[in-house]
């Protein structure tokens, strides 16, 4: 192989390990702040949903035993894991009855990682 070639072929095999290094799927955060030895269900009205990457969120007032609403960020999967289940940009509009069971988060802050969605209607959408 000439001096030339094995630059070559140097520099295209350094371009792949960078590029593949930097995947998404190589810097996907971790799910430990869940804990996923505990589910919990609650029913609530939603404030807002964002369907976008990396991942889709729903926010959801809830009224606690006291009466008061605290406001809820339920995690969900990315876009084509969601797409993949039937959820859509339009699955949930603001004001919308949602039911969600999920794994709460570990600091006891109001939200978690969904494991299924239940519309007012009754239609479940969960995970893969």
């Amino acid at each position: 192989m000439t001096r030339l070639k094995q630059l070559a072929f140097t520099g295209v095999l350094a371009a792949t390990l960078a590029l593949t290094s930097t995947s998404p799927a190589w810097s996907h955060h971790s799910h430990a702040m869940f804990d996923h030895d505990k589910e919990v269900t609650i029913t609530g009205t939603v404030s807002q949903y964002i369907f976008r990457n990396p991942h889709v969120f729903l926010y959801m007032d809830v009224k606690n035993d006291a009466g008061e609403t605290i406001t809820y960020t339920v995690e969900f999967s990315n876009l084509t894991n969601m797409l993949k289940m039937g959820f859509a940009a339009t699955t949930f509009k603001a004001g919308d009855k949602v039911t969600v069971t999920m794994h709460p988060l570990n600091d006891g802050r109001p939200g978690g990682n969904y494991i299924v969605a239940t519309t007012e209607d009754g239609k479940q959408l969960g995970r893969l």
